[in-house]
């Protein structure tokens, strides 16, 4: 039986690439070997450690993460958790917010800031009345909890309970 032209070309390739990988085969598994440890002598002393110093350039993209934490959960007029509700913090005196929230869907919020600072946290939904409370973020504490519970400005049903 004489073999026919597709075949022998298999074999030609196949043959080839089986060369080729017993030539370049011990090279790649000896290239991916760790080199040993120099031999250690005993007539040195390590060298001492240098100090690790971090450049000015990673130091200054990193942002020191505020120390005190103002945490808390918003309530419905029939006392369930409130989803989506703004929750906004400004410094106690001022007018403009720094810091800003949204609740999560079990009405949760936190946000951290610097202490040493009394600040005011505002809650605001569309009709609803905005709630406030105030926060002294001294050093003795981490954290703060708060609750709110928010009255709605709509008026209610006849026959609904108050």
């Amino acid at each position: 039986m004489i073999p026919s032209q597709r075949s022998l070309t298999r074999i030609r390739f196949l043959s080839t690439a089986f060369f080729l990988a017993s030539i370049i085969w011990p090279c790649l598994s000896a290239a991916q070997q760790p080199e040993p440890p120099p031999p250690a002598t005993s007539t040195e002393a390590p060298a001492p450690a240098a100090p690790t110093q971090e450049s000015s350039s990673t130091s200054k993209h990193r942002s020191k993460v505020p120390p005190f934490l103002i945490l808390g959960t918003v309530f419905n007029e029939h006392a369930l958790a409130f989803p989506g509700v703004q929750v906004k913090i400004r410094r106690k005196g001022e007018k403009k917010f720094h810091y800003d929230a949204y609740t999560n869907s079990r009405g949760e919020f936190a946000i951290r800031v610097p202490d040493g600072i009394e600040y005011e946290v505002v809650v605001r939904q569309k009709n609803y009345q905005d709630q406030s409370q105030v926060v002294a973020a001294n050093k003795a504490e981490v954290q703060k909890r708060l609750t709110f519970k928010l009255v709605s400005t709509k008026p209610g049903k006849p026959g609904e309970p108050k």
